[in-house]
């Protein structure tokens, strides 16, 4: 794979983890139907995946490392009677679902769901929808400090359905915050800081694998690029989107998300 496709696929999982439109999807959608990193080999596919997904969490960590720090120290000395404190604790709780359905269904969606590009067109065009009719038929009376224990595990089920490409971890997270009334930059906020335990242990269970650290080895500048970019990328995303969202509603996210489903389903059906 050369060193400009490289770039590309750390610029779209950058833009793509931290909007709402699925970077699992395209990443299989840039590679597998645009050849954007078609030449490289199944083997490496899914452990470069991971690995931009690490330069994501990356972003995650420094840009939130603050509130990351804080959420720990009052999280482990004070607990759920602290604001801070308890996000720390409803994020694990949080995290449960799709932990457990992640180890229970991740042979199933990367046999079957990962090149299944009508599921990936439907999934696209169906969560953009729903992303948009939440946003926009729910309130904004709560925020960080007011989300109590039951929506952040409704909020984490949610993520269930991310684990098929083209549904989103940011916006099914997102979605949900918003159906219960969460505001749009806060809604965010926590979908980010839910991802990290999630990617984390996505990137831990990888690099378990023995094969993996062969992969990487062989192609250890690739591997160093693509995670630099993302990390780049994902932080200016995750700046720019928080401010946008303070104004601004999902519709373009939506519209942005039928017309990729549509054109998936074009080349899928002309062969391209």
């Amino acid at each position: 794979m050369s060193i400009i496709e490289t770039i590309i696929l750390g610029i779209i999982q950058g833009i793509a983890e931290f909007l709402p439109i699925s970077s699992s999807a395209h990443l299989i959608i840039f590679r597998d139907i645009f050849g954007i990193g078609a030449s490289m080999p199944e083997e490496m596919a899914l452990s470069f995946d991971i690995a931009l997904h690490f330069g994501t969490l990356l972003a995650i960590g420094v840009f939130f490392f603050k509130e990351f720090i804080t959420m720990i120290t009052k999280g482990l000395t004070k607990g759920v009677k602290d604001d801070e404190g308890k996000m720390l604790w409803y994020l694990v709780v949080a995290t449960i679902p799709a932990a457990i359905a992640g180890l229970l269904f991740e042979d199933l969606i990367e046999g079957i769901i990962r090149n299944n590009y009508y599921i990936i067109a439907a999934a696209l065009a169906i969560m953009g929808i729903i992303i948009y009719l939440a946003d926009a038929k729910s309130k904004s009376d709560k925020n960080l400090k007011t989300i109590t224990l039951k929506d952040a595990i409704i909020i984490g089920c949610s993520q269930v359905f991310a684990l098929i490409p083209g549904f989103s971890r940011s916006g099914t997270t997102i979605a949900a915050g918003r159906l219960l009334g969460v505001n749009r930059e806060d809604a965010a906020k926590f979908s980010f800081f839910l991802s990290a335990p999630v990617v984390c242990g996505a990137v831990v269970l990888e690099l378990l694998e023995k094969t993996t650290w062969t992969v990487i080895a062989a192609e250890l500048s690739t591997f160093i690029i693509g995670i630099l970019i993302s990390f780049i990328i994902g932080m200016l995303c995750i700046k720019y989107l928080l401010k946008y969202l303070h104004n601004h509603n999902f519709k373009i996210f939506m519209i942005y998300r039928i017309l990729i489903a549509v054109v998936v389903l074009v080349c899928v059906l002309l062969g391209v």
